[in-house]
């Protein structure tokens, strides 16, 4: 019986050849969605599978509360955080703290190598399944001074020499290497190069009074291990507890924990940075970016589905005898329903066939969108992959061909014999057309979608900031001391200005600090970068009172000068609003680098510090100092701007000969920050084009079976003297009708869900405008006058002899 179906299904495809190669490349198009998709997933259900004990390690999540409301919450927590939790809990299998701030010069000999990796203690071998080459794991990373490499950085430093035992210089400090580990496997969200040990940290900071300060959590990671049958909740009492106590120490600030499995840190929660320090190591999606993704391929996956539907159900009357004459020599209806479910399985499996040759085209397109795609995933064929690829076929068969399935095992054999016409197929003709306004409503939401989203990233990029960033190199000193290279760009006469600053600022980046006014007990967070008195006019900010720094301090602690913008005024309602009234006004000013108070000199307008789905507050400008990292602001007046550029890097490799030159235009920092909605964009717009191809593809198989049909009809209404533009209305019009209705749904709830949901986390969009909306329409609508005009067009100049001659 099995091969009787699949020779009745080969038959029957070989007999409609048109329909069956639109079914086939339909859904091949979208079931490679589905591949990518299913690809993509399994890479990122890949991280972190190899520790052994993945299932019970936590990394510790702090929430952070403001007096007013919660401020965010944080991958990183204070040292003093995991000290306490090592003292005072009970029911912990292990406990390892991780500081991220380690990135130095490895000099080995005369060879120099930029080395990256974390500070650590011995306890992360007993958490994490990172296996040891050479050395012992349990004391390792035990002493001051020791360090870890992986394979791949032992060989950089040390060649095919043993490593173990040797000693590698950073700065002026000698370090013993004590192991050397297999490299971190590219599935980790854990990426380093070498561990040093935590207690050199700790002896480097033992004169830094905030080391251990319960609140400075910007560059520390800890992580558990539960016990198989540990109580979580009382493991979470016990954290709170802790935490209920040395909050009581702060006045506005209160910090509370959460215990969060290592399977939710790549995909789970996004959390914020702390104090310019990175939110989160390795790779990281939002639940959110998958569930997007799922959605936009379920849509494109269904699209092909109903062409299916569609396809088969138009081909009924062709078909009943064929289900009647099954019927009459005994076949039942759940024999009929194979037949069709196994016609569909088929069909899948020719389009899975198609489908991953697209794949293996689209992967590398995919991988390339953006370099953190490429640090995420592989998307190479495994096993799993290919199980799971066969799966989906059989399961978008079974979609496809489920509703057919049902439609033609209830049709009667008498009723199929005896006049095909008394079979009822109205309700089937409206769930058809039902499933071609569900199809274009979904292909126009897609490109309207596209259309708006393109509009508004170029609107972000053209946004006015509050400041200039045209033509400003930014230039990463990444550890070196910025005046001999100043005194280089200096003599370059295409460099007309020069500044230093910290950081970048409306590209993400943010550093801060706690700022109180009158009030003690009334303390906010506020952002801040660290400049130089060139700094203001090299970006032209709007000064509204006061002046630029005066001092020229040497060291951070000596810095008492600040300029605030007009949120900042407003936050602590000083002067009530007016700039000039707050020159001389004091503040007092936290971070890191301890306390101490600050004169206002100066009052900006508002600007944009973050990117333009956070709202402006308050910010403040402290003077930058040789103590801090350093970025130079250059602005480059040249008409040959790669000609330049080749005469800042021989520069570079002037003063530094290790580390490569990291230098970008602000508008080019700003395109990075903006590209994951570059990258959304692209990915929906793809979709776009492959929902309008398979919908295309639908609306002509409908169209050709439809003027098919009624060719007799057509050659009759010749004959009584219907002209070719009235053949063409009449044929076309149902069609034009539900492609409207598509549109009268379609525009609308695009409109709506740009307006009241998605725009709304970006304070600064611009409306949607009309013309947005429309450019999809008359994009679809053109494609669909195309191909029904066509042929409706053949139809209507058939000759009538031909087609009536055998009636």
């Amino acid at each position: 019986m099995i091969g009787s179906y699949f020779k009745t299904t080969s038959r029957n495809l070989m007999r409609n050849k048109l329909f069956s190669l639109l079914n086939v490349v339909g859904l091949a198009i979208s079931m490679s969605v589905g591949l990518l998709l299913i690809a993509f997933l399994l890479d990122l259900r890949s991280y972190d599978r190899f520790h052994q004990n993945g299932e019970r390690i936590h990394r510790l999540t702090s929430v952070l509360i403001e007096k007013g409301g919660t401020s965010g919450k944080f991958a990183t927590t204070s040292q003093k955080t995991g000290t306490l939790i090592r003292q005072k809990i009970t029911g912990l299998e292990a406990l390892t703290i991780l500081r991220n701030d380690f990135s130095q010069d490895a000099r080995v000999g005369d060879q120099i190598l930029p080395i990256k990796g974390y500070w650590a203690e011995p306890s992360l071998f007993r958490i994490f399944t990172f296996p040891m080459l050479e050395g012992n794991p349990e004391t390792a990373l035990k002493d001051p001074y020791s360090i870890v490499l992986t394979e791949t950085a032992a060989k950089k430093l040390f060649g095919h020499q043993p490593a173990l035992g040797k000693t590698v210089r950073f700065d002026t400090l000698h370090y013993q290497v004590t192991g050397v580990m297999k490299d971190v496997p590219f599935f980790s969200h854990l990426h380093f190069e070498a561990l040093v040990s935590l207690s050199t940290a700790e002896q480097l900071h033992k004169n830094t009074n905030d080391f251990e300060k319960w609140a400075n959590m910007a560059s520390n990671y800890v992580y558990l291990l539960l016990p198989p049958t540990a109580d979580r909740a009382s493991i979470q009492s016990q954290l709170d507890a802790i935490a209920q106590e040395e909050n009581r120490a702060e006045a506005n600030t209160t910090i509370r924990f959460e215990l969060l499995p290592l399977s939710k840190i790549v995909v789970g929660e996004t959390l914020r940075h702390s104090e310019g320090g990175p939110g989160s190591v390795g790779p990281h999606v939002p639940p959110m970016v998958l569930w997007i993704l799922g959605g936009l391929a379920l849509v494109v996956i269904l699209s092909a589905c109903f062409n299916y539907t569609n396809l088969s159900i138009a081909r009924a009357l062709r078909r009943f005898k064929e289900v009647g004459v099954r019927k009459a020599i005994g076949a039942a209806q759940g024999q009929v329903r194979q037949q069709f479910l196994l016609e569909a399985i088929l069909i899948a499996g020719l389009a899975l066939l198609l489908s991953f040759l697209i794949f293996l085209v689209l992967r590398p397109l995919l991988i390339s969108l953006a370099p953190e795609m490429q640090r995420t995933v592989k998307l190479e064929l495994t096993l799993p992959m290919v199980v799971a690829f066969i799966v989906f076929s059989v399961t978008v068969g079974i979609s496809a061909g489920f509703m057919p399935a049902l439609f033609f095992a209830k049709v009667s054999a008498i009723q199929a014999l005896r006049n095909v016409s008394s079979v009822n197929v109205f309700k089937y003709i409206t769930l058809r057309r039902a499933l071609v306004v569900i199809q274009y409503t979904l292909t126009l939401m897609f490109i309207t979608t596209t259309t708006i989203g393109y509009v508004q990233y170029k609107n972000m990029l053209a946004f006015d900031l509050g400041y200039r960033t045209e033509n400003i190199l930014n230039i990463n000193m990444q550890g070196n001391q910025p005046d001999a290279l100043l005194k280089k760009l200096r003599e370059m006469p295409e460099v007309t200005a020069l500044s230093r600053s910290l950081i970048i600022t409306s590209v993400g980046n943010a550093w801060g600090g706690f700022i109180k006014y009158k009030d003690s007990r009334d303390s906010t967070l506020v952002m801040t970068n660290h400049v130089d008195q060139n700094y203001l006019p090299l970006h032209d900010y709007g000064l509204l009172a006061g002046g630029n720094f005066v001092a020229r301090p040497t060291t951070a602690k000596a810095a008492t000068e600040v300029i605030v913008n007009q949120q900042f005024m407003k936050r602590f309602n000083i002067g009530y609003n007016d700039p000039q009234k707050a020159i001389g006004q004091e503040v007092s000013f936290t971070n890191f680098n301890g306390t101490r108070r600050m004169t206002i000199v100066g009052v900006i307008k508002d600007f944009h510090y973050g990117k333009l789905d956070n709202l402006v507050g308050p910010v403040a400008f402290l003077p930058w100092t040789s103590e801090d990292r350093t970025i130079v602001n250059a602005k480059i007046q040249s008409p040959d701007v790669l000609k330049t550029m080749s005469k800042i890097e021989t520069a570079w490799k002037e003063i530094d000969r290790v580390h490569p030159l990291e230098a970008k235009f602000y508008d080019e920092s700003l395109e990075e920050a903006y590209r994951e909605f570059s990258v959304m964009i692209k990915v929906i717009g793809f979709l776009s084009v492959l929902a309008i191809s398979i919908a295309s593809m639908g609306l002509f198989g409908m169209v050709a079976f439809t003027t098919e049909t009624r060719l007799k009809e057509v050659s009759i209404r010749k004959v009584m003297g219907a002209s070719t533009g009235n053949l063409i209305y009449l044929l076309s019009r149902s069609f034009l009708v539900l492609l409207s209705v598509s549109a009268l749904i379609a525009l609308p709830v695009t409109y709506l869900f740009f307006e009241s949901v998605m725009l709304t986390h970006f304070p600064y969009h611009t409306p949607v405008q009309v013309a947005e909306l429309l450019v999809g329409l008359l994009g679809v609508l053109l494609i669909a006058f195309l191909l029904i005009g066509s042929q409706t067009l053949k139809a209507a100049r058939s000759n009538p002899a031909e087609v009536l001659k055998s009636e």
